[in-house]
């Protein structure tokens, strides 16, 4: 249903992975756009890397705004491409560690989007001025995102062909590569958990890459330090396409996600849109989307990774490789407790009630406060309240 926007004439362009790709950052911009054209908005979509299309959208549609997606690095193709056009660029921040370069070009921006409050904090840590961001959620469709009942033929087969027999729980994960999004700590926590309920899967999803396989020996190792049965875990790797994850999130019964360091976490804000319980930390963006003991649960952070010096390339806009030492030590990553993660996974696989209540407390939530219409339609009101043409 496309919504009048009478007193909004700008046009706007929004820069992100395009066409759209199964991954966060496409995804994210898509949505974004997909609201627009629906509130009546004059948006067109186009990638955020120099292309002769990107140069047509500048020149012949002549948009007022460019939201562009990406990290700080990404700030030559978001912010210095639509500037050099005569074009306002509002960069739609997500999270990258730490914030080395740029600095100038982001102060003088009069608006700019973070993923989560904590985002934000991320940048003025490294010496950002953060008086014109705005925290902006990652939407999500409903009609996509939805509960699929575990009775469903098509869940049943999901089951099957994963190894989840039907009196067994299944615990999922899905990264990139999955120990960033704490399967080490879970892998600790099902170690405890296994002594009071052993009728559990885990499964992990990731993608194919130099960084899943270096923590996947990482994992090979600590599953037989653990003692854990090989047989209750079971790896996925490659791509799969969006509309495929809502059977994926609805064929398990938790989703387990308790991340070293998440700037929004859009796919446990998916799981919670399928009805489904998420653990996580209480940290970063799950902050933002999981409501503690009602939609799931945010265990605490035991300790932080803290780094006095880290290297900075080319890549991120300087003129060499160079180490930067810190004046502060920077906090690079979280480890959730384990203890908790284990008594919080224990509750939600011998509870059924407890499960089937979070995972309605879930569902309501999400579509209280991430609908993608609803976060286009955010946007608008920002953009209306900040920039002024």
């Amino acid at each position: 249903m496309h919504v009048a926007c009478s007193e909004f004439f700008m046009k706007i362009a929004v820069l992100h992975a395009y066409p759209p790709e199964p991954d966060g950052l496409s995804i994210q911009g898509n949505l974004l756009y997909r609201g627009l054209k629906e509130l009546g908005v004059d948006a067109m979509p186009c990638h955020y890397s120099p292309s002769f299309q990107k140069q047509w959208v500048f020149d012949a549609f002549k948009p007022d705004v460019a939201i562009g997606v990406g990290c700080w690095t990404y700030t030559p193709d978001i912010i210095h491409s639509p500037e050099n056009h005569g074009v306002i660029p509002v960069p739609w921040f997500v999270a990258d560690g730490w914030v080395a370069n740029y600095h100038d070009a982001i102060n003088r921006l009069p608006l700019v989007f973070t993923t989560s409050n904590w985002v934000t904090d991320t940048y003025k840590r490294d010496g950002v001025d953060v008086k014109n961001f705005r925290a902006l959620p990652i939407g999500f469709d409903a009609q996509e995102m939805r509960p699929i009942p575990k009775t469903d033929p098509k869940i049943i087969k999901l089951r099957e062909m994963l190894g989840v027999q039907p009196h067994e729980k299944m615990i999922l994960t899905i990264g990139g590569d999955v120990t960033s999004k704490g399967a080490q700590e879970m892998f600790h926590a099902l170690a405890e958990v296994d002594k009071d309920f052993k009728d559990w899967k885990y499964v992990l999803k990731y993608w194919d890459c130099e960084s899943a396989e270096i923590h996947g020996q990482e994992e090979d190792v600590l599953i037989d330090k653990l003692g854990l049965d090989r047989g209750k875990i079971q790896y996925l790797s490659g791509a799969f396409s969006h509309d495929f994850m809502p059977y994926l999130l609805s064929a398990c019964d938790i989703y387990a996600a308790p991340s070293r360091l998440e700037g929004f976490g859009m796919i446990q804000m998916e799981a919670e849109a399928c009805g489904i319980p998420v653990i996580s930390i209480n940290v970063g963006g799950p902050v933002d989307t999981i409501v503690h003991g009602k939609t799931g649960f945010l265990a605490r952070v035991a300790n932080q990774i803290e780094l006095t010096e880290e290297w900075a390339y080319e890549s991120m806009g300087f003129e060499a490789d160079h180490k930067i030492k810190f004046d502060e030590p920077k906090v690079f990553a979280y480890r959730a407790d384990t203890t908790e993660l284990a008594k919080y996974t224990l509750q939600l696989l011998t509870d059924d009630n407890l499960r089937e209540e979070m995972g309605r407390n879930a569902r309501e939530h999400t579509m209280a406060n991430f609908q993608y219409q609803d976060v286009a339609r955010k946007a608008l009101k920002l953009i209306e309240e900040n920039i002024k043409l």
